[in-house]
């Protein structure tokens, strides 16, 4: 298991949340622009309505999101990668090592914790936290996917487990419910990240710790093509970001990977970073970032047959460049030298 380290939020500012439209009165000065076109200034009242609507940070996801960076498409996406989820995508990037290296900072130290498992998927998480000693009966794995919750359901040691279909990004439990706050690999799906962490914060009670273990964004110039097509791949910053804005407080980042990547980052990793972060005892029950109504509306976006499927093939094409990099890793670890790091080149 390769660990790089832990971050934590430095004295680099916060990016400002986009909370409405600009006005010539916040407008910084500067040189006379050229007159926009009827597109442009078509798109600039589009930009503004959204930016409106749901405040973002750093990257616009909400004005553009990735191929499978919507609800409609990912549930479409899962109904078959669900079937193999457990016997692919596990042993090229999540493996049981890497599972208990990204859990132990939440502290699953006692059978009692309230423990929600957001975006669970087939359980494999979930199967993490009752390993690291949380009871199953006070468990809960929710996951927008029915086809992943199935698979979740046949696994014997999690049952006692509540398992339920939901949004990440719009919980349906009462606000200071849960001691701790899990989400693997889901966060690449939600259309607005903000607006999920936002919830993480609100059903945590307080003082509990919440846990996003997620993607990173690579910096390789054909994997971030390929990685922009497919989901979100978040910068570390981003991470640290979108925890602060949300109220939370010792908001730490650890690097993880597959053992045999040795490291290399610059492809970005499905599964390379762990974050954790504590709701303060003494803050709001509810986040103190509001970000208004949800900025997709999936059903009036998504209801061309052709298109949504033309979304569907593409972005599964760039997760299929995800399938064959890590098989390309393992080769490369196997027949470069081990006496230091793999090349810098692909």
């Amino acid at each position: 298991m390769q660990v790089a380290g832990h971050f934590s939020l430095g004295s680099r500012p916060a990016l400002q949340p986009r909370t409405g439209p600009a006005t010539a009165q916040n407008l910084p000065a500067g040189p006379t622009r050229a007159p926009a076109t009827a597109a442009a200034r078509r798109q600039g009242r589009r930009r503004l309505a959204v930016s409106a609507a749901a405040p973002t940070y750093s990257r616009d996801f909400s004005d553009k999101p990735r191929l499978i960076q919507h609800k409609n498409e990912a549930k479409a996406f899962y109904a078959f990668l669900s079937q193999v989820y457990d016997y692919i995508v596990n042993p090229g990037h999540w493996t049981t090592d890497m599972r208990e290296d990204a859990l132990q900072p939440a502290q699953l130290d006692s059978p009692d914790l309230k423990v929600v498992d957001v975006g669970g998927g087939t359980g494999f998480c979930t199967q993490g936290i009752v390993k690291a000693g949380v009871s199953p009966t006070n468990i809960t794995l929710i996951d927008q996917s029915p086809q992943q919750l199935d698979k979740a359901r046949g696994k014997a040691d999690l049952q006692g487990v509540t398992i339920l279909e939901g949004d990440a990004e719009d919980l349906p439990f009462p606000t200071d419910s849960f001691d701790r706050y899990v989400s693997a690999g889901s966060i690449e799906y939600w259309p607005e990240p903000q607006r999920g962490i936002c919830e993480a914060y609100r059903v945590l009670k307080p003082g509990g710790l919440a846990c996003m273990i997620g993607p990173v964004h690579p910096t390789y110039p054909v994997s971030r093509a390929m990685a922009d097509l497919w989901m979100l791949f978040p910068t570390e910053e981003e991470y640290l970001q979108w925890f602060k804005a949300a109220g939370f407080e010792d908001v730490q980042l650890k690097r993880i990977g597959p053992s045999w990547y040795r490291g290399v980052r610059r492809h970005g990793l499905i599964m390379g970073c762990s974050v954790t972060a504590r709701k303060p005892a003494g803050g709001p029950s509810q986040s103190p970032l509001q970000l208004g109504p949800k900025a997709e509306v999936s059903a009036a976006a998504n209801t061309n047959p052709l298109f949504f499927l033309l979304r569907v093939l593409l972005g599964t094409i760039g997760g299929f460049w995800y399938f064959i990099l890590p098989i390309y890793m393992w080769l490369k670890n196997l027949v470069w030298p081990r006496s230091g790091p793999l090349a810098d080149k692909f």
